[in-house]
């Protein structure tokens, strides 16, 4: 054992197992001698005269140690050759060849190593279907030849004995003492140390062979190392190499030292902490009776209290919970945060609603230009709760249109038309259900849904709650959010929505719920059928054009910096230009960008001096007019509309729909000489397709009605609609194309 003195009692003497059976005494100067279970002089255990180098000694294999001259051991047999060896060696000589078994050998004569050790059986009782022997150390010897080449083996040997120099050697006696230090060292590390008179022993032996080998037997040796030191006969050599090995294990020692003393350590502060804490915990339990200071408990049951009768019957539960559960417990912040979140939610807190219609028409008026449809809808919604003194529960607003028309800021106008509380979130991409309903309180991390957390956000139970990009939810294994939603968004179940990580039913019927999307068609089926679809269609040029002018030259000249130090005056041609020019799309958002790109430009030409102060009209007024845009914006993104006037063989013009607003479109149609076949290109969809072979099938039934010969319909046609890298398709681009291959078969021009 590493942390044992192994051959060593208390007494000095080896401390021998409790069994009498297969004792032996032996009667010698310096040999052995046993009274009861004690073995005397463990260093001199087989006089020298009692071995006999000529009789051939059984063989026994050792598993993961080695027996060392001087040492004793105590060896278990579980193998039959070697139970067969040890009651061969009882019955010849008591002596047996111990060898550490070489594990990779093929053969088990190739097992037994060459060098080993002459090791004296003490004792030897069977135990079950073991043999447990005590064998004593005496020569280091190496097989000379193997009188049994098959087990059990028997072998004989050569023995190799260490004897004290005839000549003083300084090195070794230097070697000698430098063990016996480091020695002396190690086993200071031990946490159990041996007896004195052991140490004493050690000193007294004056054969530095003897001395390594009592060393070695009580360090825990690799048996590589063991083997190793068992073939060195070398005496100095050996002790050289035990050095090594000594002054390792001391530094292995000191770091298991270290180790322990700083887990101690730790184990003792945490103790001090505790007691501590324990002792700060009723002090202050103590102060805040005298000072008449509330707990932090007190605190959250007096807020208990405030809440509906359900709710408080539960919270003050989980309060008394936590009250006795220690502040360390990871439970205790658990319940902590359930009670805090549960406490932050507006239970009874609510806005009252201001009903003044013509209010609410001068606020939809200031924040958005025209939308008279959309006002118009909203108004009928507040004058029935005008009416009524409260607005109804039940009614869900959506509002369908393209980005940037304002679906957004039409809620927060409703909001403050109504003069309550604007909670927005996004459900764009939301795939978790739990996103919506929260999750449960047995998971690490726990947290309410973006329902719970808005109307925390809200501080009042009747907000307006935008629920945005209604149409951009998705779903996978985690659950279907849109589902959850169903929940949310029924008047008939919102009244009691219960969030799974609080637990509590919460009425959501004060709320004003308003969605928005961008389309319906994503939007699942009975959800869609809880909503009042409003629709927002895009904005024409002319409302861009009044939006730019009332709202964002304004605000954006401020924005930059330039107002009210200047006055910026764009002109309508150029704002008309930007839109456009720069801009293709449904809502005003673009628009903005351009607007704000162009006043930023504007602002560094004016500090660059590019633009001379004393050359601006009417001291601060900068007009910018149509040719100063493509100056300040660069070349235009978009050409406009192409001038569709004129008349043009095989090309005909439609109109085509996208989700930013109308848009025309050209089909362009040529006849192919020396081919008969039909190309249809432009990124077309099958239904554009199929609309192309139709009406060539038309053009070739009303072939004399139109005054197209016959033989060119034996030519190829070719059918392309422009912008290729767009894909095109849809059920109405069949009487364009109609017209388009007509034209291009009777040569007769279209006109635009």
């Amino acid at each position: 054992m590493q942390d044992e003195f192994k051959n060593f009692g208390e007494d000095g003497n080896f401390d021998n197992e409790d069994n009498s059976e297969d004792t032996v005494s032996e009667d010698a100067s310096g040999g052995v001698e046993i009274e009861g279970d004690k073995v005397k002089n463990p260093f001199f255990l087989v006089p020298v005269t009692s071995f006999k180098k000529d009789i051939p000694i059984p063989v026994i294999q050792l598993f993961g140690f080695v027996i060392f001259p001087g040492s004793v051991v105590p060896v278990t047999l579980s193998d039959v050759e070697s139970q067969i060896a040890l009651e061969q060696a009882i019955q010849s000589g008591r002596f047996v060849f111990a060898s550490l078994i070489n594990e990779n050998a093929k053969s088990q004569k190739d097992a037994i190593r060459n060098f080993g050790t002459v090791a004296f059986v003490i004792r030897a009782f069977k135990d079950g279907n073991v043999i447990r022997a005590l064998l004593s150390g005496v020569y280091r010897a190496r097989i000379d030849k193997f009188v049994r080449e098959i087990p059990p083996f028997l072998v004989q040997v050569q023995i190799f004995e260490d004897k004290k120099p005839i000549i003083f050697n300084p090195e070794l006696e230097a070697l000698s003492r430098q063990l016996f230090v480091i020695f002396e060292e190690y086993l200071e590390l031990l946490p159990i140390k041996p007896p004195p008179e052991a140490i004493s022993i050690l000193r007294n032996i004056d054969i530095p062979g003897r001395l390594a080998d009592i060393v070695a037997s009580n360090l825990p040796l690799k048996p590589s190392e063991a083997q190793e030191l068992i073939e060195t006969l070398d005496q100095a050599e050996r002790i050289r190499k035990l050095i090594g090995i000594l002054i390792r294990e001391k530094e292995v020692l000191k770091i298991q030292a270290e180790f322990s003393r700083r887990v101690q350590e730790n184990i003792d502060k945490a103790q001090r902490i505790r007691i501590l804490q324990e002792e700060i915990k009723e002090m202050q339990k103590e102060l805040e009776k005298l000072e008449g200071v509330k707990s932090e408990i007190d605190e959250l049951k007096e807020k208990a209290e405030k809440l509906p009768d359900n709710v408080k019957k539960e919270v003050l539960k989980q309060i008394d919970r936590l009250a006795s559960i220690p502040k360390e417990s990871p439970e205790y912040t658990v319940i902590l945060t359930w009670v805090q979140e549960v406490l932050a939610l507006p239970w009874t807190e609510e806005t009252q609603d201001n009903l003044d219609l013509k209010r609410a028409q001068r606020v939809l008026d200031e924040d958005h230009w025209d939308l008279e449809d959309v006002k118009e809808r909203i108004l009928e919604f507040l004058s029935t709760g005008a009416l009524k003194g409260s607005l109804s529960r039940g009614a869900i607003l959506c509002l369908v249109g393209p980005p940037g028309v304002g679906k957004t800021s039409l809620g927060k106008s409703i909001a403050r038309a109504l003069e309550r509380k604007f909670v927005r979130i996004s459900l764009g991409g939301v795939r978790d259900e739990a996103e919506i309903r929260g999750h449960r309180r047995t998971y690490v991390g726990a947290m309410p849904g973006r329902i719970i957390n808005g109307m925390k956000q809200a501080g009042s139970k009747n907000p307006v709650f935008m629920l945005d990009e209604i149409d951009k939810l998705s779903f996978d294994f985690r659950g279907d959010p849109a589902s959850a939603l169903l929940e949310v968004l029924d008047p008939e179940q919102n009244n009691s929505f219960v969030d799974h990580y609080i637990s509590l039913p919460f009425d959501l019927s004060r709320v004003l719920f308003i969605c928005t999307a961008n389309q319906i068609d994503t939007i699942p089926a009975p959800l869609l059928d809880r909503m009042e679809l409003i629709f927002i269609p895009g904005y024409t040029d002319i409302d861009k054009l009044n939006i730019a002018k009332k709202y964002f030259i304004p605000k954006i000249s401020q924005e930059v910096g330039l107002s009210p130090k200047y006055d910026v005056h764009i002109d309508d041609y150029a704002i008309l230009r930007v839109i456009r020019q720069y801009t293709r799309e449904a809502g005003v958002r673009e628009l903005s960008r351009k607007l704000e790109a162009l006043m930023r430009k504007l602002g560094k030409k004016l500090l660059l001096g590019e633009i001379k102060l004393d050359e601006l009209k009417d001291g601060n007024r900068i007009n910018i007019n149509e040719s100063d845009v493509e100056q300040l914006l660069g070349i235009p993104l978009f050409s406009e509309f192409e001038d569709v006037k004129g008349e043009y063989v095989g090309v005909a013009t439609g109109l085509a729909w996208t989700p930013y607003g109308g848009d025309i479109i050209k089909i362009e149609t040529s006849v192919v000489p020396q081919d008969s076949s039909v190309n249809l290109t432009g990124s077309l969809g099958e239904v554009m397709k199929e609309s192309a072979r139709a009406a060539l099938t038309y053009a070739k039934v009303n072939a004399q009605k139109f005054g197209i010969d016959q033989r060119k319909f034996k030519m190829g046609l070719h059918i392309h609609v422009p912008e290729g890298a767009v894909p095109k398709d849809g059920p109405s681009a069949g009487i364009v194309m109609c017209i388009s291959i007509i034209s291009a078969l009777s040569s007769l021009p279209v006109r635009q």
